[in-house]
């Protein structure tokens, strides 16, 4: 995952642009860049933010970095923007998505004639230098944004910065968001809505799926009109989305509330307590509190002086420590008591299963723990929604393989996704058992479409059901 922000202004737009990127911190830990164009030349930087902040790292570059156009981005992945020179003239891009053809498009472009691209560690191609280069094959930037739309598989969203102004396409099913603000003399384009508010703007239009604009200081001009079919992503409103974001409308914490309210209201379990894993998990039980009569509490705190961000390192044993590391238990809220816990999901189980015995060891009777989104059987094609480089990393994946072998049809998957088959109920009962949870209930999918309450045709639910 990821995040882009740009400005197109008349004045000097680089305090917008790295206060519009730093809201966008929590989609990411590890590099951050901005690109600005003075009227003369295109201005870089990059940095690794996975020791130190973006806003620390970036904060003397604002005074260095002069420009009234310019992007800039919070990633997880490849180092970006990226400068690129090209028939199409100069230009920056940055993406936020997945190319899954990856290899397909290297092959394509070196049998039309591409020499060579530049090598990452690890043998890799930058996308957006594969993106660039698909732009950059085509006569105008229209056919190039749209040359991408339909070529890339996976998905796509692409702020390019020229020298007359900003490109903003939204991927082809519109699986992530691409929102413009607007105040005196200055447009935005964000990924998360609510980073331009604290900056002066209101909104201005929300792109739709496929659609490419153009916008310059005076105006947003549409390149490529949107598209019916859209497919976004809704494990943006369960786990990924800040809480004051919206998408298509329907803002996050609302949907957390919703999907807390549904949760209790297909439960009969009795507790004492109810708290949700910082910080996602939150807001979903403070709807299940809500709903359900049963006092919401906080039995441990995230420590955020130190750690305030989400994302976890890249290395599974680090990311264990210092999920441990960050929370730190409130002894009187958990003694004696039956607690139940949502988190936002189940992906491998791990940290999971150490946060329940962190309550039982500080004296918790019983941990209930309830997910706000239904198991995960199928690794997302579309965004990096995990570090998971495998179906088998999913614990529902690793209990399938178990219990029918390696080469599962699709067909029996599809029916440990129905939640009233027996293979769903005994593949629950069976993480309950291996976590040591005493009880057990995840979000039904119907429920969890209905939190959000835009049409199911318009919402990605792939890495939950198999639904292309």
């Amino acid at each position: 995952m990821g995040g882009i922000f740009g400005v197109v202004g008349k004045d000097d737009c680089v305090t917008d642009l790295f206060f519009g990127v730093d809201y966008h911190s929590h989609l990411g830990t590890r590099r951050g860049g901005m690109a600005v164009f003075d009227g003369e030349y295109f201005n870089r930087v990059i940095h690794n933010i996975e020791n130190s902040p973006f806003r620390t790292k970036f904060e003397r570059d604002v005074d260095d970095l002069h420009g009234y156009m310019g992007i800039g981005c919070i990633s997880d992945e490849d180092p970006q923007p990226l400068l690129i020179q090209s028939n199409l003239g100069s230009y920056s891009i940055t993406t936020v998505g997945k190319v899954d053809n990856h290899d397909e498009i290297v092959k394509k472009l070196y049998a039309e004639g591409r020499v060579h691209f530049q090598e990452q560690s690890g043998g890799r191609i930058n996308d957006n230098e594969l993106v660039a280069t698909l732009i950059s094959s085509k006569q105008s930037f229209k056919e190039g944004l749209e040359y991408v739309q339909d070529t890339v598989k996976g998905s796509i969203s692409v702020v390019l910065l020229t020298r007359e102004g900003i490109y903003a396409a939204r991927d082809r099913l519109g699986r992530t968001p691409l929102v413009i603000g607007h105040k005196k003399d200055t447009f935005c384009i964000t990924f998360e809505n609510y980073a331009y508010l604290n900056l002066g703007y209101s909104f201005y239009k929300e792109l739709g799926p496929s659609e490419i604009v153009f916008i310059t200081a005076d105006e947003v001009k549409e390149v490529s009109p949107a598209r019916d079919e859209m497919k976004i992503c809704t494990f943006l409103w369960v786990y990924y989305g800040y809480p004051t974001a919206s998408y298509e409308g329907v803002n996050v914490e609302t949907m957390r509330y919703n999907c807390g309210k549904l949760l209790a209201g297909r439960d009969d379990v009795d507790a004492d307590i109810v708290a949700g894993v910082p910080d996602s998990g939150t807001a979903h039980a403070i709807g299940y509190a809500n709903e359900s009569g049963i006092p919401f509490a906080r039995p441990f705190i995230k420590y955020t002086p130190t750690w305030p961000r989400s994302f976890m390192p890249t290395k599974q044993s680090q990311r264990n420590l210092i999920a441990k590391m960050k929370l730190i238990p409130v002894q009187e809220l958990i003694s004696g008591n039956d607690i139940l816990l949502i988190d936002d999901s189940i992906v491998r189980g791990t940290q999971l299963r150490e946060t329940t015995e962190f309550l039982y060891n500080s004296g918790a009777k019983k941990v209930h723990v309830r997910p706000a989104c239904p198991p995960l059987l199928f690794g997302c094609k579309y965004l990096n929604f995990s570090r998971s480089k495998s179906d088998y990393d999913l614990i529902t994946r690793r209990i399938i393989k178990d219990r029918e072998g390696e080469n599962v049809s699709k067909e029996i998957l599809f029916d440990y996704a129905k939640p009233d088959s027996k293979n769903y109920k005994e593949m629950v009962e069976e993480i309950r058992r291996i976590q040591n949870f005493s009880s057990l209930r995840f979000h039904r999918l119907d429920d969890l479409i209905e939190s959000v309450g835009i049409s199911p045709c318009k919402l990605c639910t792939y890495c939950w059901n198999g639904q292309e």
